[in-house]
């Protein structure tokens, strides 16, 4: 669909922001406590993104979820670098599934540290698939007016067919030449 002059686009200079440049261990490792940490920031996103069908009109909230994990990272480096490290390293090296069962012992001093500085628990298995409400300031969009359809008309009734009409003058046959 091509667009017009009279629509919006977004300039370069909104859609540039900077990128986390991390590897998949580093988001493995604090995956659980990011996700809980930015979980308002993203659920926020998510809900613009399915309220407006229209990527443009999401792009602050799309921009406040790199943000957070900004500010995330920047925390955990100010406070928790060394249990994080250690964690983030037994994971990478726990073979190509990046598994967690034999890093327990660092998860568990990480997960103490980040609970002593930001005052958050590990979230518990399952926390992300549950139904979890969301509170929002954003106004709610318009929805444009569905246009139902004519309605279609009520069939015959059984005294209407049993009628005979004009047009046939034998309602069994007719013949068309």
């Amino acid at each position: 669909m091509p667009y017009t002059n009279q629509e919006y686009l977004p300039s370069y200079e909104e859609l540039t922001v900077p990128e986390l440049e991390v590897t998949s261990a580093v988001f493995r490792t604090a995956a659980h406590h990011l996700g809980k940490y930015c979980d308002n920031v993203c659920k926020e996103f998510m809900l613009c993104r399915s309220e407006e069908n229209d990527p443009r009109k999401c792009l602050n909230e799309g921009k406040a979820v790199t943000r957070c994990g900004f500010e995330f990272f920047g925390k955990v480096k100010k406070h928790c670098y060394a249990e994080f490290n250690q964690y983030m390293q037994c994971v990478d090296h726990s073979g190509r599934l990046m598994d967690f069962k034999n890093c327990r012992k660092t998860q568990a001093t990480f997960d103490n540290c980040i609970k002593e500085h930001f005052g958050q628990d590990r979230p518990e298995l399952g926390y992300f698939s549950k139904v979890r409400l969301h509170k929002t300031c954003r106004p709610r969009p318009t929805m444009a007016p569905h246009i139902m359809p004519e309605r279609v008309p009520d069939p015959p009734s059984p005294e209407e067919l049993r009628k005979p009409t004009d047009k046939l003058k034998n309602p069994h046959f007719t013949a068309v030449i």
